[in-house]
């Protein structure tokens, strides 16, 4: 199982390195607009007609244009003004939208309903990727001397930060590996974040179970079983318990992300991955860690 969360981490970083990831307007700065169309359209005569609509300083803007649900319902992203200090930057930035759209033939309210507005300037993007790292890297810090300072052993501190950490990665790697191929939105927004750090908490819950039976079998049958033996009796002990709570779990995601709407499906999908990868880390990869970074159990 090192091996296979090994080399679905490693083809992340690739990724990662690659593709990189499909940040928010949170992350990157600039401004979202979700819109409905009364007819479909296409997505690339929406980008080309929009990319002339935002030129600035002589150069053609690069609008992100993503389909929702369906060709009528579209997420535009771009970061068009985003720096300019006008006071009527956001009038601007709307009305060179509704001139994109006009040169198609589609006029506001009779051929379109713009349904979201966001806009966030690159000052405040910066503060929300600083802010999204230090948490992550925060809950994991506390998690690790929490369990330290629980089970009194520096073994199952660091068995669970492996854990934490790989379950943050894999989650990492799907969306850097499968935006833009899965048909919604995959966003790295702060929805994501909540999701992450969701997703560690759900992840430590079910590893702190594991671990309580180790150490009760610990207590109960050390120097009777071999300490491989002991592992493997106490997770058994505990897998009807993980299994059932994690499946529970997941059926209602995934009844959320089926009946929901588009704009939250990243987030359950965030969620769904975690819960199911959380529950696998427990098992194979915490556990494990323990016994390869102890002599003895007791």
């Amino acid at each position: 199982m090192y091996i296979v969360s090994g080399l679905v981490i490693l083809g992340g970083i690739y990724s990662l390195s690659t593709r990189s990831l499909n940040y928010g307007v949170e992350f990157t700065g600039g401004t979202t607009f979700d819109i409905s169309f009364a007819e479909p359209v296409s997505t690339d005569s929406v980008r080309n007609a929009l990319a002339v609509a935002f030129t600035e300083n002589g150069t053609p803007g690069n609008p992100l244009v993503q389909t929702k649900e369906t060709n009528q319902k579209l997420r535009v992203m771009t970061n068009f003004m985003i720096d300019s200090q006008n006071t009527t930057v956001d009038e601007d930035i709307q009305n060179a939208l509704y001139s994109g759209l006009a040169s198609l033939g589609l006029e506001v309210e009779s051929g379109y309903t713009i349904d979201m507005y966001n806009k966030v300037d690159s000052t405040i993007s910066d503060d929300f990727r600083d802010g999204a790292k230090k948490a992550t890297i925060f809950s994991l810090l506390i998690i690790f001397l929490y369990i330290v300072f629980r089970f009194r052993k520096w073994q199952y501190g660091l068995g669970a930060l492996i854990a934490t950490t790989h379950d943050v990665l894999i989650v990492l790697s799907i969306f850097s590996i499968f935006w833009g191929i899965l048909p919604f939105t995959m966003e790295i927004d702060q929805a994501f974040i909540a999701a992450i750090l969701t997703v560690i908490g759900y992840s430590i819950n079910d590893t702190v179970v594991v671990f309580d039976r180790i150490r009760e079998y610990v207590g109960l049958y050390s120097g009777k079983r071999d300490d491989k033996t002991l592992i493997n009796d106490a997770l058994n002990s505990t897998l009807s318990r993980t299994i059932n709570t994690s499946l529970s779990t997941f059926v209602v995601l995934l009844t959320i992300f089926s009946l929901g709407g588009d704009n939250i499906k990243g987030f359950i999908f965030a969620l769904m991955i975690g819960v199911v990868i959380g529950t696998y880390s427990s098992i194979f990869i915490a556990t494990p860690s323990i016994f390869d970074l102890s002599k003895k159990l007791n």
